[in-house]
């Protein structure tokens, strides 16, 4: 496979950028800042605060703020917070649980189905939407909506699936005010698309050195604590971004079994490259893995990379960390000569499963 796309070139961006993905990562500190402006100013029931578990409903796209509001919160949330990716709700929902539906276009069929059976519960509930089916039933039910405006793909759109959650837990006090945090991350983020975005050129840019680095390539990422989701963020952008594969694994769990599989095939350790993302908030135990795994992968041969997140704070580090995975997924479209936007297997499965409605 040969790379002879030149990253330098503007006119590669609008040849197979079709539909302007990039000024969605362009935009991402400043819809950050207006999701947790949008989230302040929310008013959410009071008696929302009186539950001992959140369950997040969501698929893909929508599903992944759940999660990185999951690895921020679980170190001082007082209560589990569950992320739920299915058609039927789990059997535990009572009138003790938060129940949050978030699907971008109100139009998930997983997320409908679970929240329908949602609605015949005692439990409080709260949409996440920009409209569609999921927003109409809220709405009939009196279930407030929080309810956005921004045109883009559901991944793109990661701000306000993650920002206001996390905002509402603050809200309802299961855990700390997370403000300082926004504002140093919007900062952080800025400084960080200033440094790799499509106008720095490559000898100054690294994440188009990694883009280049993968072309060609099986990514396989490695995450540990509050990075694990970003990990998984990185695995499914570079799916629908770059239409490639990829995979990710999650420390500790990885150096009890992923590091044992590194011997065969013999021929795939020079077709892999895997990027092992971490904070400095780890704990050192999870960061000596992180050494020791890599003198495993240096032993078999396989390339790797470490990428450190930007800023103090853990929200800092964790974004910056999402970002600089988008930005990378979307190079790697462009060497690849694909539009970063279209999700054509996605539409056609969709369109299939529309069409045996009946199926169960």
């Amino acid at each position: 496979m040969i790379n002879n796309i030149n990253l330098d070139d503007p006119q590669v961006y609008k040849q197979y950028d079709l539909e302007g993905m990039l000024i969605c990562f362009h935009e991402m500190p400043q819809l950050c800042q207006q999701a947790w402006q949008m989230a302040m100013k929310f008013n959410l029931p009071q008696d929302y605060s009186k539950v001992n578990k959140v369950v997040i409903l969501g698929m893909g796209g929508s599903a992944i703020g759940g999660d990185l509001v999951n690895n921020l919160a679980v170190s001082e949330a007082k209560l589990p917070i569950l992320i739920h990716r299915d058609y039927n709700l789990p059997a535990f929902i009572d009138a003790k649980t938060l129940v949050i539906a978030s699907s971008y276009s109100g139009m998930t069929e997983e997320t409908i189905s679970s929240f329908e059976q949602a609605v015949a519960t005692e439990a409080k509930k709260l949409v996440i939407t920009t409209g569609g089916k999921l927003k109409t039933m809220a709405e009939e039910r009196n279930v407030p909506v929080f309810s956005f405006a921004y045109k883009a793909q559901p991944r793109a759109a990661l701000a306000f699936s993650f920002i206001p959650i996390l905002c509402f837990l603050q809200k309802l006090g299961f855990i700390s005010d997370k403000s300082a945090q926004v504002t140093e991350t919007v900062q952080v983020l800025q400084e960080l698309s200033q440094r790799i975005n499509e106008s720095v050129l490559l000898p100054r840019n690294s994440a188009k050195q990694l883009a280049n680095r993968l072309f060609g390539h099986l990514p396989v990422l490695y995450g540990g604590g509050i990075v694990s989701e970003v990990a998984h963020r990185w695995k499914t952008q570079l799916n629908e971004n770059s239409k490639a594969w990829a995979f990710y694994e999650v420390f500790p769990e990885l150096n009890h079994n992923a590091v044992v599989g590194y011997q065969f095939p013999k021929e795939l350790a020079s077709k892999i490259v895997v990027i092992l993302l971490r904070s400095a908030h780890l704990p050192k135990r999870i960061q000596l893995r992180y050494q020791i795994t890599c003198q495993l992968l240096e032993q078999a041969k396989v390339d790797y990379q470490i990428i450190d997140g930007d800023g103090i704070s853990p929200l800092s580090q964790m974004m910056s960390l999402v970002l600089y995975g988008d930005y990378v997924s979307y190079y790697l479209a462009v060497l690849y000569k694909i539009d970063p936007t279209l999700v054509k297997a996605i539409d056609f499965l969709k369109e299939q499963l529309a069409q045996n409605k009946g199926s169960k």
